[in-house]
């Protein structure tokens, strides 16, 4: 693609994208309905896999380079783009979830 030139997508393609926009953010509404001291980062990443498939999609990061899991979790002092662990959370900790359909 040249630099300036911009991508005209079709109805049916922007279609796609509104779908997929919207079962993103219902995706992350669920992770954050289940956010609370004592849950893994793991735990939200099996429940955004199943929710993602259970409507009908594909978690967009598994896979993705290897990527092993549906979400990226970060807690803390991680940037962004963390793996999901087993570590619990605790009261007060900072999670960042990304998600991708």
């Amino acid at each position: 693609m040249a630099a300036g030139k911009p991508i005209y997508k079709t109805e049916d393609e922007i279609e796609l994208i509104r779908e997929s926009s919207l079962l993103v953010g219902k995706t992350l509404a669920e992770l954050a309905a289940r956010i609370r001291p004592g849950v893994t980062t793991r735990e939200l990443d099996q429940v955004a896999d199943a929710f993602i498939r259970d409507h009908g999609g594909y978690p967009g990061f598994l896979g993705y380079n290897g990527f092993p899991n549906a979400i990226c979790a970060s807690v803390n002092q991680a940037v962004v783009h963390g793996l999901p662990s087993d570590t619990p959370l605790n009261d007060g900790d900072i999670v960042s979830l990304i998600s991708e359909w």
